[in-house]
């Protein structure tokens, strides 16, 4: 199949997301360097979270990565596609570098989940 993205008003998409951010308080569960309550062997490399009072395809609150740049402003967005628990989410990467944009995509390429990075 040939896929195509079809939209042409990318700066209303990024303020509209931004604009979610900055309205939201984020909440941090999983800090950087702590294990992943059901599979202790994987150690969150970043600060994890979300931002509460929202929704997000699972139903619940809308998750972000939070990386070490001083600003925590939207720095790229997650998609991803989950096929043993056949569901999709999105993930706002907040204060991320490349190299920490690039080691959360890889986490979420991983076993039955495939994911594409939005910069």
């Amino acid at each position: 199949m040939n896929y195509k993205l079809e939209n042409t008003n990318y700066a209303e998409f990024w303020l509209k997301l931004d604009q979610l951010v900055t309205a939201s308080n984020i909440k941090i569960d999983r800090p950087r360097g702590t294990p992943h309550p059901r599979y202790p062997s994987f150690i969150y490399p970043l600060d994890y979270g979300y931002l509460e009072d929202t929704h997000s395809g699972d139903k619940a609150d809308i998750d972000v990565w939070i990386g070490s740049l001083s600003s925590r402003t939207v720095t790229a967005l997650i998609c991803s596609v989950d096929l043993e628990k056949r569901d999709t989410e999105i993930k706002i990467l907040l204060g991320c570098t490349s190299e920490e944009r690039r080691g959360i995509l890889n986490i979420h390429n991983t076993g039955s989940q495939s994911a594409i990075l939005l910069v």
